[in-house]
């Protein structure tokens, strides 16, 4: 492994302008990196990464490289890249496991994330450096949100989130309430009133957007946001037929194939996929097929019924008529994107909106009522981790700002002089 890594830095041209840095959404000083690897500073190379990035080892495995740093370098004009995706990958596993850092001194400042997801705990990691007492409250058991419950384990170890939480989370004293949807139990009025002086929401999209057509509510069917999240309590058979092809549309038909399906169909209503090459590759060599220019009409028990679109220069879709056919399948994923949940919005006031449920906010993650801000799914729609990581990172900024404006209070602690209780069990030993 150390050999191939050493191998793709030396095709590394240190660039005085380097477009692979231009090219990556969180701007990865690349160049850098590479260059301290190879003069044997892999741990420097490494907090670089993780300092610019926090999920920098998430990102080196389920980033688009081959449109982002690695489509962007000047190799790749007339052979093949750098592929920086491996050194980044090596230099911050490596690096993780070697992380000791505690946390920064306490500012006495108290900050709510809502959602565990890439843009929370990115703001989450800001934040504590900063020194501010940090919550994530999160609706699952497990943090991560998509990249825990929406990426396969064979894309994303599930163990690198777990390293995460205890190197980023727990290291830097960050507190952790699993279980806990804001919204229902606790509301936003809560946390204000407990003294969280900024609250970020990135709660992420998990509410799968429907085909409504007939059919979509039978046995057979399922949403692809869902089936991901635990597919091993699904009994799919032996054909499947997935409606959509997306990258969760890939991930879905491969994550099929690794339980058993064999005969595994993705259906696009366009020419191209709105999956990445890299993604649509892997699929079709594991036997994914893919079929384009269909529309579903029908779903049966036994299958959908699609019918041929004609496609013009404009991106207008028609469909020809006579050209139905029924594709038999024991299985229906439906793979086309994800909206927002309500919960958070029905039960708070003053929190704008747009039309699909996303929420509104300026270029700084500031949402309509004061001190609460928002980023990631729950405000631009699915996307990608890197460009929530990009954008999270100016929102925490900009809470930062926020928090430091604010007037300075006092830290009077009503019950200084009320007398601590007695500890049972010790009184029970000594009267024992």
């Amino acid at each position: 492994m150390a050999l191939h890594v050493m191998d793709e830095a030396n095709h590394c041209l240190q660039c005085k302008k380097p477009r692979c840095q231009e090219g990556c959404p969180v701007h990865t000083n690349i160049p850098e990196a590479i260059r301290l690897l190879k003069e044997g500073n892999l741990n420097q190379a490494g907090r670089m990464l993780f300092m610019n990035n926090p999920l920098t080892t998430v990102c080196s495995l389920i980033c688009n490289h081959e449109n982002q740093c690695e489509g962007h370098c000047v190799r790749g004009l007339k052979g093949d890249p750098v592929h920086f995706s491996v050194i980044e990958h090596y230099i911050s596993e490596t690096y993780a496991s070697q992380m000791t850092e505690g946390p920064a001194p306490k500012n006495g400042m108290r900050c709510a994330i809502i959602g565990a997801g890439p843009a929370g705990l990115t703001i989450a990691v800001v934040l504590a450096r900063y020194g501010y007492d940090v919550t994530i409250f999160d609706a699952h058991d497990k943090i991560g949100g998509v990249l825990r419950y929406g990426i396969p384990e064979f894309r994303l170890p599930k163990s690198i989130l777990d390293d995460f939480e205890y190197r980023h989370l727990r290291l830097k004293d960050i507190h952790v309430r699993p279980n806990i949807d804001i919204g229902k139990a606790l509301k936003l009025e809560d946390l204000e009133r407990d003294g969280y002086k900024a609250i970020f929401i990135g709660t992420g999209v998990w509410r799968p957007n429907t085909l409504h057509i007939k059919g979509e509510s039978l046995g057979n069917v399922h949403y692809a946001i869902h089936y991901l999240q635990n597919p091993d309590v699904y009994h799919l058979g032996e054909r499947v037929t997935i409606i959509g092809a997306g990258n969760a549309a890939m991930d879905v038909a491969r994550t099929a194939v690794r339980h058993g399906s064999h005969q595994v169909t993705c259906f696009s209503i366009t020419k191209k996929l709105a999956a990445s090459d890299y993604e649509s590759s892997y699929a079709q060599l594991e036997g994914v097929e893919i079929l384009h220019n269909k529309k579903p009409l029908e779903i049966l028990s036994d299958g959908v019924v699609f019918c041929d679109v004609e496609e013009s220069e404009d991106g207008k879709l028609t469909p020809i008529p006579g050209s139905e056919r029924k594709y038999l399948s024991d299985s229906v994923i439906v793979s086309i994107s994800q909206g927002a949940c309500t919960t958070l919005t029905d039960s708070t006031t003053g929190l704008e909106v747009s039309p699909s449920g996303l929420f509104a906010t300026d270029e700084f993650g500031r949402t309509s009522r004061p001190g609460i801000f928002a980023a990631g799914d729950a405000v631009r729609g699915a996307s990608t981790v890197v460009a929530a990581v990009a954008y999270s990172k100016k929102v925490a900024e900009a809470m930062h700002e926020y928090m430091q404006s604010l007037p300075k209070e006092e830290a009077a602690d009503p019950y200084a002089n009320v007398p601590v209780a007695e500890d049972i069990r010790i009184h029970a030993e000594a009267t024992a």
